[in-house]
């Protein structure tokens, strides 16, 4: 039996030694790794500041959202659009939300009131009136007027909060205007109660806490008793409205004989208007933002003008508010109600037909 002797170990050093080579393993980001790094940082600063710039892109949820309307589209400060529209029947409405949302938006510089109205109650056009002023005089904004279809009435009540400012007012060629005046609207629903018998039974303290009930049925001596009270009402309203009309109408605090002119609940074309020194232009609201950015001192190039939108109901609202018929019979009766009540309003006579379906549907613009 024949033994294999064992190969000799090669000694230290000589060719034959086994060498173990370790190989750098590659990074997941390459030999261009830190750059990488590096550009991606300056990404992320850039990202937080355009978040920074144009966070007032980003609207808070429940209010009104804010849309790019014209001019840059990238510039800081702006001019934001208020949006008065429809009959004014509700004094804490969209219109007065925009006005808090201008408040809080340290960017706008300048605003444009635009107005689509007919008018509506004495109390929620004055509330609109003395917000835009108030809001205009604690920061300082310039503020233009530019007028739709129709700004009449309370709309024109509204648009006086430009004070003394000059070409301030503008209106579009086909523009409706004026109608300065006040009406308490008053139905009388007794003879048809008479005729299907009838009759309103109420008692109260006094008669005159009845006044204005459509159901009543009163003598001819009761009727002109009633008038000349409602009339009183009216009167001073109306004085009321001169008042503001002359704050927003330098031109028309020495000459009483020209307001007196134009206060007679008449409305007018924008080229009237114009005339009789209701508005100060006639242009489109592109025209008011350029006056806007005048007043505000500033480079159109470098403002971005925004109006407001209301935000769309979700489904799950609509499911927590449908109503129950005890709800709806509620709401029913409360409209009823609300007929009944008597109410001064800033409203042009030929609209003022359209209150009546506006209460009884609930709606409020």
């Amino acid at each position: 039996m024949s033994l294999t002797n064992p190969p000799e170990t090669p000694a230290s050093g000589q060719a034959g030694t086994p060498q173990v080579i370790v190989q750098q393993q590659t990074t997941a980001l390459g030999r261009y790794g830190k750059l990488l790094l590096v550009l991606l940082g300056l990404a992320v600063m850039m990202i937080f500041g355009l978040m920074s710039s144009y966070h007032s892109y980003f609207s808070p949820p429940g209010g009104p959202q804010e849309k790019y309307h014209s001019l840059s589209e990238t510039a800081e400060d702006k001019i934001a659009i208020v949006s008065v529209s429809g009959t004014i029947l509700d004094s804490e409405g969209f219109a007065k939300k925009q006005l808090d949302r201008v408040q809080e938006d340290d960017q706008v510089r300048a605003v444009v009131l635009r107005i689509d109205s007919p008018g509506g109650t004495v109390t929620a056009s004055d509330y609109i009136y003395h917000h835009v002023r108030d809001l205009c005089a604690e920061r300082e904004l310039p503020l233009v007027v530019s007028m739709g279809s129709i700004c009449a009435s309370g709309g024109y009540y509204i648009a006086m909060a430009v004070g003394e400012q000059e070409d301030a007012i503008f209106a579009e060629p086909t523009t409706w205007t004026g109608s300065i005046g006040v009406v308490i609207p008053r139905y009388d629903f007794s003879g048809f109660l008479a005729s299907h018998r009838v009759e309103d039974a109420s008692v109260a303290s006094h008669r005159y806490k009845l006044m204005g009930s459509p159901t009543r049925s009163l003598s001819d001596d009761q009727r002109a008793e009633e008038r000349e009270l409602f009339q009183a009402l009216v009167d001073q309203s109306f004085e009321g409205f001169k008042k503001i009309v002359r704050s927003g109408r330098p031109n028309f605090r020495e000459d009483e004989e020209a307001l007196d002119q134009v206060a007679t609940g008449q409305i007018f074309t924008a080229t009237e208007a114009l005339e009789k020194g209701l508005v100060d232009q006639i242009g489109f609201i592109e025209d008011a933002i350029l006056r806007a950015a005048d007043l505000a001192d500033r480079d159109p190039d470098n403002l971005r003008c925004v109006n407001y939108v209301e935000p769309p109901t979700s489904i799950s609202t609509l499911l927590r508010s449908k109503s129950t018929r005890s709800d709806l019979l509620g709401a029913e009766v409360k409209s009823l109600l609300d007929l009944t009540v008597p109410r001064a309003y800033y409203l042009c006579t030929g609209f003022r037909h359209f209150v009546l379906p506006a209460l009884l549907d609930g709606s409020k613009p």
